[in-house]
């Protein structure tokens, strides 16, 4: 994965303008940022844009991807370079799979207990015992990714149940909502998991692999990335959860994070700024890899991932979807 060059968190209103090979960030408060188009490997926008024609020339020519997200933190969209890693060939094995029922199902069913896995874990092992094995006793039973879906979401239903017996009362998620979300603490939850969405998109980029030909979600979605949503899912409890449960741990979370109203909420710009930049640490975090033997960030254990599922495609290894072990 390359290392050379950073993500650029862009988190109040901004124009970005181009300067020979440069990048200049004009803020609305006047403050000018400039950087170099060789440290950039890829921008997530938290708020509008404006940009122009140049801009959008420089990135595409140095394959870098603007990530947007809206009001609400949830994903809106991406400026994708033209040129992408990924190969006809990898593409092909990929959908030969994904039309094999019985090889995609298994693909599903193991993203499945693979993030029921993860949830757990981050959660509570012992509250979330009993639906642990029921989730897994279901999925065993699923003859298609409908069901799973369904055992999935019954087993979310209890997480986020238990979720809220260690959270504060204003934090509590009282069932999970988006769009707009309804209180606090799925406000916190919508925002990180856009943010996970965009890394995971940045990372599956990377690799050979089509973001629209998934196993556990539909193909058929035109507004998202069906691939970037299976992986995702693996991944959000590391970030959503877990750090929801560190900040009101830690009280550090505090109700001037966050513009409630009516049966709505959102992150207020200081709780913007603390969300984006406890993301970004978090995704700096190094763990010890078991099978390479390295520290490796979190951040590229999203590129892992990706890699680990395009050499299942194209090479026949066994895939076997991120666990968290530490």
């Amino acid at each position: 994965m390359p290392a050379a060059t950073r993500t650029y968190w862009l988190t109040t209103a901004c124009r970005i303008r181009r300067k020979d090979q440069s990048l200049v960030i004009d803020r609305e408060s006047g403050d000018r940022v400039h950087i170099p188009i060789t440290d950039v490997r890829d921008i997530v926008a938290c708020q509008p844009v404006d940009i122009n024609t140049a801009v959008v020339s420089l990135l595409n020519k140095h394959r870098i991807n603007l990530h947007l997200l809206g009001h609400y933190g949830d994903y809106t969209g991406s400026m994708l370079t033209t040129e992408t890693s990924t190969s006809g060939e990898t593409v092909l094995a990929q959908a030969r799979i994904v039309m094999d029922p019985e090889a995609s199902l298994r693909i599903a069913r193991d993203i499945v207990l693979a993030t029921a896995f993860n949830v757990r874990r981050v959660v509570d092992r012992d509250l979330l015992a009993a639906p642990y094995d029921t989730v897994k006793s279901s999925a065993a039973k699923a003859t298609s990714v409908a069901q799973l879906m369904g055992a999935e979401g019954t087993f979310r239903r209890s997480a986020w149940q238990v979720l809220d017996t260690r959270l504060p009362d204003w934090l509590q998620l009282g069932g999970r909502t988006r769009r707009p979300p309804s209180n606090a603490g799925n406000a916190f939850i919508s925002y990180v998991n856009g943010i996970i969405y965009a890394r995971v998109l940045s990372a599956i980029r990377l690799t050979p692999l089509h973001t629209g030909l998934a196993f556990l979600h539909s193909t058929m979605e035109r507004q998202r990335h069906s691939l970037v949503l299976d992986l995702a899912e693996l991944f959000k409890p590391l970030f959503a959860e877990r750090l929801l449960l560190r900040l009101a741990g830690r009280d550090q979370l505090k109700p001037h994070h966050f513009d409630s109203d009516v049966n709505q909420a959102m992150l207020s710009e200081t709780g913007r700024r603390f969300v984006v930049q406890t993301v970004r640490d978090e995704l700096g975090t190094t763990v010890q890899h078991r099978g390479l033997g390295r520290p490796v960030a979190y951040d590229e254990l999203l590129y892992l991932e990706a890699l680990r599922l395009a050499r299942h495609c194209l090479e026949g290894e066994p895939y076997k979807p991120f666990r968290i072990w530490w």
